[in-house]
């Protein structure tokens, strides 16, 4: 795997701003689309909004496709270049135990509440817990997409990420115990699932932080 030049390493403190800005843009694109979903001028208003200046010259062709490249291509041109081989299909972060366990227990948590009444169900720490369990999946995914991880940075930011999700999760739980949502065993299975997967993600941060000062120490 070849050496990045010492002035394009990003480490996981460079990669969380690049994230958190585009995760800003995200957030103000979606407000926009959702804000002007019926106006005949959505797309004209979206680019207007988001700074995109250029397409308000002349004659868009498709203001849909024009808006939706725009946002995609900031996304891209923003990131520095990342090396090495897309892990294909059944590889790479799908092997990883920790997004294995996350999903398997994305899984389980739909039938929990599946077959729990409505009022449990549609509880709004319900929602949370399987939204947050499948967020911190897709962080892992990313974090863990190739077996030999070329931007240590990048995977410790998204580490970071899933982390997060998964405290928001144990917090969720918590709040269905109190509630009585969920009953001592269920709420203490899941809790100790979390606590086995936050233990990973942790691990994983240390190992990927001591191979990055070893890669890149002077």
């Amino acid at each position: 795997m070849p050496d990045h030049p010492s002035d394009n390493i990003w480490d996981e403190y460079a990669w969380e701003r690049f994230l958190q800005q585009q995760e800003q843009r995200t957030e103000k694109y979606m407000e926009l689309l959702e804000k002007y979903l019926n106006h005949p001028q959505r797309d004209e208003l979206i680019a207007r909004e988001m700074g995109w200046t250029h397409l308000l010259d002349g004659d868009a062709r498709n203001w849909e496709e024009e808006v939706d490249a725009q946002f995609e291509q900031e996304h891209e041109a923003d990131a520095p270049e990342v090396t090495g081989e897309t892990s294909e299909p059944g590889f790479g972060f799908e092997r990883h135990p920790l997004y294995q366990q996350t999903v398997a227990l994305g899984t389980e948590l739909d039938k929990i509440f599946s077959a729990a009444p409505a009022k449990t169900r549609d509880h709004p720490a319900a929602i949370t817990l399987q939204s947050q369990n499948t967020l911190a999946a897709a962080k892992l995914a990313a974090a863990l997409n190739e077996d030999d991880v070329e931007e240590l940075g990048m995977s410790i930011a998204y580490l970071k990420r899933a982390l997060h999700a998964i405290t928001i999760s144990l917090d969720a739980v918590s709040h269905l115990h109190e509630g009585a949502m969920l009953d001592d065993v269920v709420a203490g299975a899941i809790r100790d699932r979390l606590f086995e997967i936050r233990g990973g993600v942790v691990s994983a941060m240390g190992d990927f932080r001591a191979e990055f000062r070893r890669r890149h120490s002077r």
